[in-house]
């Protein structure tokens, strides 16, 4: 079971999907407008990768929060098949929470760490990246664009 905390640090210990519902029915009692975005970056040190995805609920106007979990693996795997294990991760998260956020009316992007740029080592992932999250029928964005991928999930591996 994959375990997640608050960005303090405080363990989650209800399911995901029970901590997920429970945000946004508090948030929408507070009158927040609610968008979740979902990302996962990855580091290599030595011979462990090691991978955090997060959940980012932005208040319109009015700031955010996020959920983190943390995974480490063995380093046995290319850069493109790190990037889309990233991605993969996303969509496990994104696909257990959808049904929440279509009840509740929340809008859902799922962002890749991927560069735009094919002058970049991430590029070559891309197209795959992009066909797997818009296939399973969530929005995509990429670099500069992923920052619950670039910049949430990366401050915390």
């Amino acid at each position: 079971m994959i375990k997640w905390r608050k960005f303090d640090g405080t363990p989650i210990r209800k399911s995901i999907k029970q901590s997920v519902k429970e945000a946004i029915l508090r948030e929408k009692a507070m009158g927040h407008s609610l968008k979740v975005c979902i990302g996962t970056d990855s580091q290599v040190r030595s011979n462990i990768v090691e991978f955090a995805t997060v959940i980012v609920f932005l208040r319109e106007g009015k700031g955010g929060f996020m959920y983190i979990s943390n995974e480490k693996r063995p380093n046995n795997m290319t850069i493109k098949e790190r990037l889309l294990l990233e991605v993969a991760k996303s969509i496990e998260i994104a696909y257990k929470i959808c049904d929440l956020l279509d009840k509740y009316d929340v809008d859902l992007e799922v962002h890749a760490d991927i560069n735009t740029n094919p002058q970049f080592k991430s590029n070559p992932a891309l197209k795959e990246a992009m066909g797997y999250i818009l296939g399973m029928g969530f929005i995509f964005k990429a670099k500069p664009d992923a920052f619950a991928s670039t910049s949430c999930a990366n401050k915390m591996v």
